[in-house]
């Protein structure tokens, strides 16, 4: 059984113009430094094809929406790959271009082309509406948080999210002060709807159950706080003054 050849960009010309024909479209290769034109009475659709789908080709099939009334990329199909958090991010922006996606695969001397995404004009509100969720949790997540305390593009440091400024702020006061009653927590400031449940799951093991409903901080909690020396601070001087 021999190697399986390199899929070549030039492979996927026959079974997409066969695909438009299909279709009714008269189709024609490199016109005007379009890889495939095909006509239908008046509407003019081209179609880009790559290797790979990447942003090179996105933004050809951009720059051919000015001349096309129709624009798709067409690209060989990689099973692999379609279920990746990459792909669905690449074809919702394509859907958001109102760009066109067919898949091209072989078996042996057979092709078949499937039309993945459709070049149909995008609706914003719809989109805004199935992102609405997304969109409080981000809101909320903001309002949450007391300062700014990550850096934008980072990713090799443990983010600081609203839950863990609240596990902070808490183990600040512990720190402080020593063992602590759950109210005791309450009345120095530590968030009244969340506390017991930080301290319950002790999702970072920072905590210890002293007695019942009194919490100190555990060997690694006084260690890991080290290292949010700033909110730490913050949390000392500002919510641990304010006295009964």
């Amino acid at each position: 059984m021999g190697e399986k050849r390199e899929i070549l960009e030039e492979d996927l010309y026959a079974p997409v113009k066969d695909h438009l024909i299909q279709l009714g479209y008269d189709v024609k290769g490199e016109v005007k430094n379009c890889d495939v034109s095909a006509l239908k009475g008046e509407t003019l659709l081209v179609v880009e094809m790559k290797k790979t789908l990447n942003l090179d080709v996105i933004l050809q099939a951009t720059l051919r929406q000015r001349v096309a009334d129709i624009v798709y990329i067409a690209v060989p199909k990689k099973s692999r790959i379609l279920f990746t958090k990459r792909w669905k991010n690449i074809c919702h922006l394509l859907r958001r271009l109102e760009i066109g996606l067919l898949l091209v695969s072989f078996r042996g001397d057979v092709s078949m082309v499937e039309e993945a995404i459709e070049p149909k004009p995008f609706s914003r509100e719809k989109s805004r509406r199935v992102s609405n969720k997304k969109k409080s949790l981000v809101l909320k997540e903001f309002s949450q948080r007391q300062g700014d305390y990550n850096t934008g593009g980072c990713t090799r440091k443990k983010l600081v999210t609203a839950y863990r400024e609240k596990s902070i702020q808490i183990a600040a006061l512990l720190k402080a002060e020593g063992p602590l009653s759950i109210k005791q927590l309450k009345d120095r400031g530590a968030d009244r709807d969340k506390v017991s449940k930080i301290l319950q799951n002790n999702f970072y093991d920072w905590f210890i159950r002293v007695s019942r409903g009194v919490y100190d901080l555990s060997e690694r909690g006084k260690i890991e706080i080290e290292n949010y020396s700033e909110l730490v601070e913050y949390y000392t001087h500002g919510e641990i003054m304010k006295e009964d």
